[in-house]
């Protein structure tokens, strides 16, 4: 056995296995949104901006064209968003909240702290951690 090859000596696993379980503990409270934890971190970025250009939505989530396009979808047709292509250049395709949309972000405004309270990490340790997290997405 290669020690190089061992679950234990991987970097990646705890990664995986901690961003599976922290996106778990969203799940219940993302349920009664009607929302997955892909749809809610567009919603988060979204009711930052109130709208923009899928690509830039592409590049804040990391996620590419083929995997925000479906879920783009699913919330134009549950009436909290609106895609629009842009008028100067057709390949642009623009969203937007709607008023369901924008009002759906009082409903949701607990759950960070009630998923950050479900994580065993100091307020010290969980800046840590972000900032860590952080420079690694960070890195291109």
């Amino acid at each position: 056995m290669y020690e190089q090859l061992k679950l234990e000596n991987q970097i990646c696993f705890p990664l995986y296995a901690a961003s599976r379980k922290v996106t778990s503990l969203y799940t219940p409270h993302l349920k009664e949104l009607g929302l997955t934890y892909t749809q809610y971190v567009t919603m988060l970025v979204l009711w930052e901006e109130q709208s923009c250009k899928v690509g830039d939505l592409c590049e804040r989530l990391f996620l590419d064209n083929g995997t925000v396009t479906p879920l783009l979808k699913k919330l134009e047709k549950d009436g909290l968003l609106t895609r629009t292509r842009n008028k100067d250049d057709e390949r642009i395709v623009e969203v937007a909240l709607t008023k369901k949309g924008i009002a759906l972000q009082e409903k949701a405004k607990d759950i960070p702290a009630k998923v950050g309270g479900c994580i065993p990490l100091s307020e010290k340790e969980a800046i840590s951690l972000y900032t860590t997290l952080k420079k690694i997405l960070d890195d291109k």
